[in-house]
Protein backbone atom coordinates (compact mmCIF):
# COMPACT_ATOMS: atom_id res chain seq x y z
CA UNK A 1 0.00 0.00 0.00
CA UNK A 2 2.81 2.25 0.90
CA UNK A 3 3.95 1.66 -2.46
CA UNK A 4 0.87 1.88 -4.49
CA UNK A 5 1.06 5.79 -2.86
CA UNK A 6 4.71 6.21 -3.73
CA UNK A 7 3.56 5.76 -7.08
CA UNK A 8 0.47 7.74 -7.42
CA UNK A 9 2.83 10.41 -6.26
CA UNK A 10 5.77 9.83 -8.56
CA UNK A 11 3.28 9.31 -11.54
CA UNK A 12 1.35 13.01 -10.59
CA UNK A 13 4.94 14.62 -10.82
CA UNK A 14 5.84 12.89 -14.21
CA UNK A 15 2.52 13.70 -15.89
CA UNK A 16 3.34 17.58 -14.65
CA UNK A 17 7.33 17.41 -16.35
CA UNK A 18 6.02 15.71 -19.50
CA UNK A 19 3.18 17.98 -20.44
CA UNK A 20 5.33 21.22 -19.28
CA UNK A 21 2.41 22.67 -17.28
CA UNK A 22 2.44 23.61 -13.79
CA UNK A 23 -0.21 22.97 -10.93
CA UNK A 24 -3.32 26.24 -10.90
CA UNK A 25 -2.54 27.85 -7.29
CA UNK A 26 -5.38 25.93 -5.17
CA UNK A 27 -7.47 29.47 -3.43
CA UNK A 28 -7.38 27.78 -0.07
CA UNK A 29 -6.84 23.98 0.72
CA UNK A 30 -7.22 24.69 5.02
CA UNK A 31 -10.66 22.95 5.02
CA UNK A 32 -8.77 19.84 3.82
CA UNK A 33 -5.87 19.30 5.97
CA UNK A 34 -5.41 18.41 9.57
CA UNK A 35 -8.61 16.91 11.41
CA UNK A 36 -10.85 17.36 8.28
CA UNK A 37 -11.09 13.69 8.07
CA UNK A 38 -11.88 12.38 11.48
CA UNK A 39 -10.56 9.05 13.44
CA UNK A 40 -12.59 7.30 15.51
CA UNK A 41 -10.40 4.36 17.35
CA UNK A 42 -8.64 4.19 14.06
CA UNK A 43 -11.28 4.11 12.34
CA UNK A 44 -12.72 7.06 9.61
CA UNK A 45 -16.07 8.57 11.01
CA UNK A 46 -17.30 11.73 9.84
CA UNK A 47 -20.22 13.03 12.54
CA UNK A 48 -22.23 16.14 12.17
CA UNK A 49 -24.85 17.20 14.68
CA UNK A 50 -28.05 19.40 13.97
CA UNK A 51 -30.08 21.42 16.54
CA UNK A 52 -33.71 21.90 16.02
CA UNK A 53 -35.09 23.67 18.22
CA UNK A 54 -39.40 23.08 18.26
CA UNK A 55 -38.95 20.26 16.29
CA UNK A 56 -40.75 16.77 18.06
CA UNK A 57 -38.46 13.27 17.39
CA UNK A 58 -41.24 12.14 15.03
CA UNK A 59 -41.08 15.04 12.56
CA UNK A 60 -36.88 14.64 12.52
CA UNK A 61 -37.20 10.78 12.22
CA UNK A 62 -39.59 11.56 9.05
CA UNK A 63 -38.06 13.67 7.15
CA UNK A 64 -34.34 11.94 7.52
CA UNK A 65 -36.29 8.62 6.34
CA UNK A 66 -37.52 10.79 3.53
CA UNK A 67 -33.86 13.02 3.15
CA UNK A 68 -31.83 9.32 3.16
CA UNK A 69 -34.16 7.26 0.88
CA UNK A 70 -34.60 10.48 -1.76
CA UNK A 71 -30.71 10.55 -1.66
CA UNK A 72 -29.64 7.18 -1.81
CA UNK A 73 -32.12 6.12 -4.49
CA UNK A 74 -30.52 8.47 -7.13
CA UNK A 75 -27.47 6.67 -6.59
CA UNK A 76 -29.10 3.49 -8.33
CA UNK A 77 -26.26 0.84 -7.79
CA UNK A 78 -26.69 -1.05 -3.95
CA UNK A 79 -27.26 1.83 -2.66
CA UNK A 80 -30.48 1.94 -0.19
CA UNK A 81 -32.11 2.69 3.37
CA UNK A 82 -31.50 -0.42 5.50
CA UNK A 83 -32.96 0.32 8.62
CA UNK A 84 -35.97 2.32 9.74
CA UNK A 85 -36.40 1.93 14.00
CA UNK A 86 -38.40 4.79 14.84
CA UNK A 87 -38.66 3.88 18.38
CA UNK A 88 -35.03 4.32 18.57
CA UNK A 89 -35.36 6.96 16.55
CA UNK A 90 -32.06 5.25 13.94
CA UNK A 91 -32.01 5.52 10.18
CA UNK A 92 -29.21 3.45 8.68
CA UNK A 93 -28.65 3.70 4.85
CA UNK A 94 -25.69 2.33 2.52
CA UNK A 95 -24.15 4.29 -0.05
CA UNK A 96 -22.15 3.07 -3.96
CA UNK A 97 -21.88 5.78 -6.24
CA UNK A 98 -19.38 7.79 -8.34
CA UNK A 99 -16.84 10.39 -7.50
CA UNK A 100 -15.90 12.21 -10.85
CA UNK A 101 -12.04 13.26 -10.23
CA UNK A 102 -11.90 14.82 -13.80
CA UNK A 103 -13.99 14.29 -17.04
CA UNK A 104 -13.10 15.64 -20.65
CA UNK A 105 -14.07 14.40 -23.97
CA UNK A 106 -10.89 11.74 -24.22
CA UNK A 107 -11.01 10.73 -20.25
CA UNK A 108 -12.95 10.12 -17.49
CA UNK A 109 -11.14 9.60 -14.03
CA UNK A 110 -13.51 8.52 -11.49
CA UNK A 111 -13.61 6.21 -8.63
CA UNK A 112 -16.72 4.64 -7.06
CA UNK A 113 -17.63 5.28 -3.08
CA UNK A 114 -18.42 2.92 -0.70
CA UNK A 115 -20.05 3.91 2.90
CA UNK A 116 -22.64 4.07 5.99
CA UNK A 117 -24.94 6.73 6.84
CA UNK A 118 -26.40 6.16 10.19
CA UNK A 119 -28.58 8.77 11.61
CA UNK A 120 -29.53 8.81 15.64
CA UNK A 121 -32.94 11.02 15.40
CA UNK A 122 -34.20 12.93 19.32
CA UNK A 123 -36.26 16.00 19.63
CA UNK A 124 -35.17 18.97 18.24
CA UNK A 125 -31.69 17.51 17.87
CA UNK A 126 -30.09 14.38 15.19
CA UNK A 127 -26.58 13.24 14.62
CA UNK A 128 -25.41 11.95 11.47
CA UNK A 129 -22.27 9.51 11.09
CA UNK A 130 -20.66 8.72 8.17
CA UNK A 131 -18.32 5.39 8.23
CA UNK A 132 -17.26 2.78 6.64
CA UNK A 133 -15.50 4.44 3.59
CA UNK A 134 -13.71 3.03 1.02
CA UNK A 135 -13.21 3.26 -2.96
CA UNK A 136 -13.40 0.75 -5.94
CA UNK A 137 -11.29 2.31 -8.69
CA UNK A 138 -9.78 1.35 -12.35
CA UNK A 139 -13.27 -0.26 -12.51
CA UNK A 140 -12.51 -2.76 -9.79
CA UNK A 141 -8.78 -3.11 -10.34
CA UNK A 142 -8.04 -0.91 -7.35
CA UNK A 143 -9.42 -1.20 -3.50
CA UNK A 144 -8.66 1.07 -0.82
CA UNK A 145 -10.35 1.89 2.41
CA UNK A 146 -10.66 5.87 3.33
CA UNK A 147 -8.27 4.49 6.94
CA UNK A 148 -5.46 3.46 4.40
CA UNK A 149 -5.82 6.67 1.91
CA UNK A 150 -6.94 9.90 2.92
CA UNK A 151 -6.34 9.70 6.63
CA UNK A 152 -3.72 12.26 7.67
CA UNK A 153 -1.44 10.05 8.04
CA UNK A 154 -0.84 9.27 4.51
CA UNK A 155 -2.65 11.95 2.72
CA UNK A 156 -0.43 14.97 4.78
CA UNK A 157 2.92 16.11 4.70
CA UNK A 158 5.33 15.67 7.94
CA UNK A 159 3.69 19.17 9.45
CA UNK A 160 0.55 18.76 8.02
CA UNK A 161 0.66 21.50 6.10
CA UNK A 162 0.36 20.26 2.48
CA UNK A 163 -1.68 17.76 0.72
CA UNK A 164 0.22 15.21 -0.38
CA UNK A 165 0.37 15.05 -4.80
CA UNK A 166 -1.47 12.12 -6.11
CA UNK A 167 -3.46 11.65 -2.44
CA UNK A 168 -4.85 15.10 -2.75
CA UNK A 169 -7.67 14.70 -5.02
CA UNK A 170 -9.03 11.70 -2.66
CA UNK A 171 -8.95 13.64 0.03
CA UNK A 172 -10.16 17.48 -1.19
CA UNK A 173 -13.25 15.13 -2.97
CA UNK A 174 -14.20 12.77 0.19
CA UNK A 175 -14.49 16.08 1.87
CA UNK A 176 -16.38 17.55 -0.39
CA UNK A 177 -18.65 14.48 -0.74
CA UNK A 178 -19.08 14.37 3.01
CA UNK A 179 -20.01 18.20 2.98
CA UNK A 180 -22.87 17.57 0.76
CA UNK A 181 -24.40 15.21 2.27
CA UNK A 182 -24.47 17.32 5.28
CA UNK A 183 -25.79 20.19 3.58
CA UNK A 184 -28.32 17.93 2.03
CA UNK A 185 -29.82 16.82 5.54
CA UNK A 186 -29.24 20.40 6.99
CA UNK A 187 -31.86 21.04 4.02
CA UNK A 188 -34.24 18.35 4.38
CA UNK A 189 -34.65 19.57 7.97
CA UNK A 190 -35.41 22.84 7.35
CA UNK A 191 -38.15 22.51 4.32
CA UNK A 192 -41.32 21.27 4.51
CA UNK A 193 -41.28 18.69 1.70
CA UNK A 194 -38.03 18.34 0.71
CA UNK A 195 -37.18 17.23 -3.06
CA UNK A 196 -34.60 16.47 -4.50
CA UNK A 197 -34.14 19.21 -6.89
CA UNK A 198 -34.19 20.93 -3.74
CA UNK A 199 -31.90 19.42 -1.96
CA UNK A 200 -29.86 19.48 -5.08
CA UNK A 201 -29.68 23.43 -5.50
CA UNK A 202 -29.48 24.53 -1.83
CA UNK A 203 -26.59 22.44 -1.37
CA UNK A 204 -24.83 23.64 -4.00
CA UNK A 205 -25.88 26.74 -3.19
CA UNK A 206 -24.53 26.54 0.25
CA UNK A 207 -21.48 24.84 -0.51
CA UNK A 208 -20.38 28.04 -3.53
CA UNK A 209 -21.38 30.23 -0.81
CA UNK A 210 -19.08 28.82 1.79
CA UNK A 211 -16.27 28.72 -1.39
CA UNK A 212 -16.47 32.46 -1.79
CA UNK A 213 -16.33 32.88 1.94
CA UNK A 214 -13.04 30.93 1.94
CA UNK A 215 -14.39 28.76 4.86
CA UNK A 216 -11.36 27.15 6.71
CA UNK A 217 -13.41 24.54 8.21
CA UNK A 218 -15.31 21.86 6.00
CA UNK A 219 -19.06 21.67 7.00
CA UNK A 220 -18.52 18.05 8.74
CA UNK A 221 -16.08 19.54 11.00
CA UNK A 222 -17.69 22.81 11.88
CA UNK A 223 -19.49 21.96 14.98
CA UNK A 224 -23.21 21.64 16.16
CA UNK A 225 -25.43 23.24 13.54
CA UNK A 226 -28.91 25.17 14.18
CA UNK A 227 -31.70 25.09 12.03
CA UNK A 228 -34.55 27.15 11.87
CA UNK A 229 -37.43 25.16 9.58
CA UNK A 230 -38.50 27.06 6.64
CA UNK A 231 -41.90 26.47 7.50
CA UNK A 232 -42.52 26.38 10.99
CA UNK A 233 -42.54 23.65 13.64
CA UNK A 234 -46.47 23.75 14.29
CA UNK A 235 -46.17 24.62 18.42
CA UNK A 236 -49.71 23.36 19.67
CA UNK A 237 -51.67 25.84 22.12
CA UNK A 238 -52.71 25.11 25.32
CA UNK A 239 -56.27 23.97 25.38
CA UNK A 240 -59.16 25.56 27.08
CA UNK A 241 -57.25 29.30 28.24
CA UNK A 242 -58.19 30.45 30.77
CA UNK A 243 -59.72 34.45 31.44
CA UNK A 244 -57.07 36.81 31.62
CA UNK A 245 -54.57 34.96 29.70
CA UNK A 246 -53.74 35.53 26.08
CA UNK A 247 -54.47 33.64 23.18
CA UNK A 248 -53.23 34.34 19.90
CA UNK A 249 -55.23 32.84 16.29
CA UNK A 250 -55.16 33.57 12.95
CA UNK A 251 -57.51 32.44 9.76
CA UNK A 252 -58.25 33.23 6.29
CA UNK A 253 -59.99 36.49 7.17
CA UNK A 254 -56.91 37.75 9.40
CA UNK A 255 -54.89 37.42 6.43
CA UNK A 256 -56.99 38.61 4.02
CA UNK A 257 -57.21 41.92 6.48
CA UNK A 258 -53.60 42.40 6.70
CA UNK A 259 -52.09 39.53 8.99
CA UNK A 260 -53.41 40.75 11.58
CA UNK A 261 -52.69 39.20 14.64
CA UNK A 262 -55.80 39.21 17.04
CA UNK A 263 -55.06 39.15 21.35
CA UNK A 264 -56.83 39.66 24.22
CA UNK A 265 -55.20 42.25 26.24
CA UNK A 266 -53.88 41.15 29.66
CA UNK A 267 -54.08 42.97 32.72
CA UNK A 268 -54.85 46.25 30.62
CA UNK A 269 -51.31 46.41 29.68
CA UNK A 270 -50.43 47.95 26.08
CA UNK A 271 -46.88 47.25 25.17
CA UNK A 272 -44.18 47.21 21.55
CA UNK A 273 -46.13 50.08 19.67
CA UNK A 274 -49.49 50.19 21.01
CA UNK A 275 -50.20 46.48 19.63
CA UNK A 276 -51.98 44.06 22.41
CA UNK A 277 -49.80 42.10 24.52
CA UNK A 278 -49.44 38.63 24.52
CA UNK A 279 -48.48 36.38 27.29
CA UNK A 280 -45.04 34.63 27.03
CA UNK A 281 -45.81 32.05 29.42
CA UNK A 282 -48.37 30.81 27.01
CA UNK A 283 -47.63 29.01 23.45
CA UNK A 284 -48.27 30.90 20.56
CA UNK A 285 -49.12 29.13 17.72
CA UNK A 286 -46.00 29.42 15.12
CA UNK A 287 -48.56 29.17 12.34
CA UNK A 288 -49.05 33.19 13.18
CA UNK A 289 -45.43 34.24 11.60
CA UNK A 290 -45.04 32.94 7.52
CA UNK A 291 -41.70 34.48 6.70
CA UNK A 292 -42.51 34.31 2.92
CA UNK A 293 -45.85 36.62 3.64
CA UNK A 294 -43.55 39.38 4.60
CA UNK A 295 -40.43 40.86 6.37
CA UNK A 296 -39.19 40.43 10.01
CA UNK A 297 -37.35 43.85 11.28
CA UNK A 298 -34.95 43.32 14.18
CA UNK A 299 -34.97 46.80 16.29
CA UNK A 300 -31.70 47.31 18.73
CA UNK A 301 -32.36 50.52 21.21
CA UNK A 302 -35.52 52.16 22.44
CA UNK A 303 -34.61 55.77 21.57
CA UNK A 304 -36.29 56.78 18.26
CA UNK A 305 -33.53 59.02 17.49
CA UNK A 306 -31.02 56.45 17.82
CA UNK A 307 -32.10 52.84 17.00
CA UNK A 308 -30.80 50.28 14.69
CA UNK A 309 -32.95 48.39 11.96
CA UNK A 310 -32.48 45.46 10.35
CA UNK A 311 -34.05 43.16 8.47
CA UNK A 312 -33.26 39.45 8.68
CA UNK A 313 -33.22 38.38 5.33
CA UNK A 314 -32.98 35.21 5.68
CA UNK A 315 -35.79 34.78 7.53
CA UNK A 316 -37.13 33.26 10.75
CA UNK A 317 -39.60 31.50 12.38
CA UNK A 318 -41.68 30.99 16.00
CA UNK A 319 -40.73 27.95 17.82
CA UNK A 320 -39.09 26.23 21.20
CA UNK A 321 -35.55 26.68 22.56
CA UNK A 322 -34.41 25.67 25.98
CA UNK A 323 -38.14 24.73 27.07
CA UNK A 324 -38.13 28.63 26.20
CA UNK A 325 -40.87 30.38 23.90
CA UNK A 326 -38.42 32.42 21.30
CA UNK A 327 -38.19 33.66 18.09
CA UNK A 328 -35.58 32.61 15.19
CA UNK A 329 -33.88 35.11 13.38
CA UNK A 330 -31.31 34.51 10.46
CA UNK A 331 -28.98 37.17 8.75
CA UNK A 332 -27.49 36.36 5.52
CA UNK A 333 -23.27 35.98 5.33
CA UNK A 334 -23.15 39.19 4.41
CA UNK A 335 -25.28 41.29 6.73
CA UNK A 336 -23.87 43.35 9.47
CA UNK A 337 -24.58 41.75 13.07
CA UNK A 338 -21.86 43.37 15.38
CA UNK A 339 -24.53 45.70 16.88
CA UNK A 340 -27.23 42.46 17.44
CA UNK A 341 -24.04 40.80 18.92
CA UNK A 342 -23.64 43.70 21.82
CA UNK A 343 -27.31 43.93 22.25
CA UNK A 344 -29.00 42.05 25.56
CA UNK A 345 -32.28 42.90 24.62
CA UNK A 346 -34.27 43.92 21.04
CA UNK A 347 -37.67 44.07 19.40
CA UNK A 348 -38.67 41.63 16.33
CA UNK A 349 -41.46 43.19 13.97
CA UNK A 350 -43.36 41.04 11.21
CA UNK A 351 -44.53 43.32 8.47
CA UNK A 352 -46.83 41.72 6.00
CA UNK A 353 -46.25 41.80 2.38
CA UNK A 354 -47.48 45.57 1.37
CA UNK A 355 -48.16 46.86 4.78
CA UNK A 356 -46.01 49.65 6.55
CA UNK A 357 -46.97 48.95 9.72
CA UNK A 358 -46.40 45.85 11.84
CA UNK A 359 -48.77 42.88 12.78
CA UNK A 360 -46.83 41.84 15.33
CA UNK A 361 -43.61 43.09 17.68
CA UNK A 362 -41.88 40.84 19.77
CA UNK A 363 -39.64 42.17 22.89
CA UNK A 364 -36.95 39.32 22.78
CA UNK A 365 -34.35 38.89 25.11
CA UNK A 366 -30.79 37.72 23.34
CA UNK A 367 -30.56 33.56 24.25
CA UNK A 368 -26.84 32.48 23.94
CA UNK A 369 -26.99 29.68 20.96
CA UNK A 370 -24.23 27.52 18.83
CA UNK A 371 -20.87 29.12 17.81
CA UNK A 372 -21.78 30.59 13.73
CA UNK A 373 -20.18 28.96 10.88
CA UNK A 374 -18.28 31.22 8.87
CA UNK A 375 -19.37 31.74 5.31
CA UNK A 376 -23.37 31.05 6.64
CA UNK A 377 -26.30 32.69 7.87
CA UNK A 378 -26.44 33.65 11.76
CA UNK A 379 -29.07 32.47 13.72
CA UNK A 380 -29.90 34.17 16.76
CA UNK A 381 -32.40 33.04 19.06
CA UNK A 382 -34.72 35.53 21.04
CA UNK A 383 -36.73 34.78 24.22
CA UNK A 384 -40.08 36.22 23.88
CA UNK A 385 -40.64 38.63 26.99
CA UNK A 386 -43.68 40.41 25.55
Amino acid sequence: MNAKRMIYGLCFGLGLLMGGTSLQAQTNDSKYLAGAVPEVNGKVVFSKEYRIPGMNRQEVFDRVVSWMTTRLEKNQNNSRVVLQDADKGHVVGVGDEWIIFSSTALSLDRTRILYQLFVNCEAELCRLEVSKVSYIYREGKERYAAEEWVVDKYALNKDKTKLIRGLAKWRRKTVDFVDDLCLGLADALSAATPSPEELTAQAKAEAAAAEAEKEERSVAASGAMTIVPRNQVTTTPDANPTAGQATATTGSADKAAGQTAAAQVTGGQVACGGLPPVDPNKKVSSSLLNPSEGRLVIVIGTDPFNMTMMTANAGGSLGTYQGKQVIFTILSPDQAYQQLEAAEQYEVRFYPNGSSEPSMTFRCRKVQGPAPIDGMPRTYIGEILN
